[in-house]
């Protein structure tokens, strides 16, 4: 296993070369067969999660001083579409493990640190985030509240789809002050997810795509939550959901779609340089040359809008933000488009769930509301433009 990260001699960009192969190596073979078993269960193995964390592969955007790797965002995101051309649910558990933490530091106490967020850098506890809920957005409208009696926060309400939340040793949770409205009064915490009493987990993974990952609906009544949850301080909980998670989590659900249409049009071309029809082959079409075509044109222009993004994020530029919106809301988009096409270069055989390409159609469709929906995206965007903060 190589080992990358920064150091005061600089990064090592040998060793992180050698670390993309091997990533690119097990994706194109131990990955694929780990994905054939996930979509026959339906679950992903315990074994998985060990060999993943085993690779080092949970812990490469940390820093060194929690106990991760320390590349820098940019050139994690590089990982990340390698990863991408995998199992939806591989990549999700790389993506949430290499991410979570930057919700937590910033705020988390001593305490919090030791007990929660250098463990989960290391992929000994397992961190949900859990904002989403039914009956409200994803922003200063949610509606789960808390109110303090003592050394206790008692919390009602409802999330949902909190992809991991079933399996999760900790809920990374949004909430707000009884009687609050707006940012001022929501709150965060570090939620042990481990029988507390009023507290209900439905499991809820039963999905159209990223077969294996576990997502959960939650019920909070009356449940007791200790004060030492708090992450950060009342009136912060937007804060640590939107600036210390979402921001470059769009980036990375951005790159993970480039790294999803990479490999549908990898799966298109493989199929055309095979397929013939009336004695040619079907990549001599010219119909299918330019479909392929497009794809090449749309997955370079997401993937370089999605680095640019992240380089925003590393750089602290005011128009990160407007950029991290604006990359998601390109890049998902662009994987309909590509997925459609590559699968319409299969033709009928693309429908049958012994062929890739049906499985990769399938996950294509997450992207779409992770993160925040496009609608969503457009309305960030969109207010950037209109009032000149968005950079040109």
């Amino acid at each position: 296993m190589t080992i990358v990260e920064q150091t005061s001699t600089g990064f090592d960009e040998a060793a992180f070369q050698q670390l993309k192969a091997e990533v690119t190596e097990w994706v194109r073979g131990r990955g694929e067969e780990w994905a054939e078993e996930i979509e026959r269960t339906g679950q992903v193995a315990p074994e998985l999660f060990q060999e993943l964390k085993a690779n080092g592969w949970l812990s490469l955007a940390a820093p060194t001083e929690l106990g991760g790797r320390a590349v820098p965002f940019s050139r994690y995101l590089e990982i990340m579409e390698i990863v991408s051309r995998s199992h939806a649910s591989i990549r999700m558990l790389v993506h949430v493990i290499n991410g979570t933490w930057r919700a937590m530091a910033p705020y988390a106490t001593p305490e919090q640190i030791e007990q929660v967020v250098k463990p989960s850098v290391a992929g000994d506890t397992l961190v949900a985030f859990t904002l989403t809920e039914a009956t409200a957005g994803t922003g200063a409208d949610i509606r789960t509240t808390v109110r303090r009696e003592g050394d206790t926060y008692v919390m009602n309400g409802e999330k949902h789809l909190i992809t991991f939340g079933v399996k999760a040793d900790y809920w990374l949770i949004a909430a707000r002050l009884e009687g609050t409205t707006g940012q001022d009064g929501t709150v965060a915490f570090l939620m042990p997810n481990s029988g507390l009493p009023g507290a209900e987990v439905i499991d809820d993974s039963d999905t159209m795509g990223i077969r294996g990952t576990d997502h959960a609906i939650l019920r909070f009544t009356d449940v007791p939550v200790p004060a030492s949850a708090l992450l950060g301080a009342e009136g912060q909980g937007l804060e640590v959901a939107l600036g210390g998670f979402l921001l470059p989590s769009r980036v990375s659900v951005a790159m993970s779609a480039v790294g999803l249409a990479e490999r549908a049009n990898e799966l298109a071309v493989e199929y055309a340089n095979k397929r013939e029809t009336f004695g040619k082959q079907l990549s001599s079409r010219q119909a299918i040359q330019f479909y392929l075509a497009e794809n090449y044109a749309d997955i370079a222009a997401a993937r370089a809008l999605v680095l640019e993004a992240a380089r925003a994020y590393e750089e602290d530029r005011p128009d990160a933000g407007t950029l991290s919106s604006a990359s998601k809301m390109v890049a998902v988009d662009m994987l309909a488009r590509v997925t459609d096409k590559a699968l319409q270069v299969h033709g009928g055989q693309g429908y049958w769930k012994r062929n890739a390409i049906e499985r990769v159609y399938r996950d294509a469709r997450a992207q779409r509301f992770e993160e925040g929906t496009n609608e969503i995206q457009k309305l960030v965007v969109g207010r950037a433009v209109v009032t000149g903060t968005a950079g040109f």
